[in-house]
């Protein structure tokens, strides 16, 4: 078997209002090749925006990789690191206080992405001078801010 490929992801969410017109910015970095990524829904949730450029970084990653994964989300990086996704599900999706864990849908298609590929979650202060994240922000930020954004049909109002 060959040694995987090592990629670094970058990846940033943003929302304008909480919940309100959201975007997702991905930045993939393999070598000296690079890929942007980026889209938006009209009304969503940063968290979700979050987790879905974590989404839309690893679906394009042709074989299994070992991916660095660069994100300024306490959220996506602690579910993960700290293993609270894991117990969600093996908990039918409820978390450790019984209330239901949000963005399900979410994370039901990041959990295999993630086992496919030999990740490492790393977290970067947001706003703070991080070429890589700050260019995601913009991509995010942008694509949040563009007209005629689909629906996320994922997203429902609690």
């Amino acid at each position: 078997m060959s040694e995987q490929k090592t990629v670094e992801l970058f990846t940033d969410g943003a929302c304008s209002g909480n919940p309100g017109p959201g975007g997702w910015g991905t930045l993939l970095r393999y070598g000296a090749h690079t890929l942007e990524l980026s889209g938006g829904y009209r009304l969503t949730t940063n968290n979700r925006m979050e987790i879905l450029a974590v989404i839309r970084g690893l679906e394009r990653l042709k074989e299994p990789c070992r991916v660095e994964l660069y994100s300024d989300s306490k959220y996506v990086v602690d579910a993960v690191n700290q293993g609270w996704v894991y117990g969600w599900k093996k908990n039918n999706w409820l978390k450790s206080n019984k209330d239901p864990a949000l963005n399900v849908d979410l994370w039901e298609q990041l959990l295999p992405l993630l086992a496919r590929h030999t990740v490492t979650l790393h977290w970067v202060k947001g706003h703070d001078g991080h070429p890589e994240n700050e260019r995601c922000d913009v991509l995010a930020t942008t694509a949040a801010a563009a007209e005629g954004l689909p629906e996320d049909i994922g997203y429902t109002q609690d």
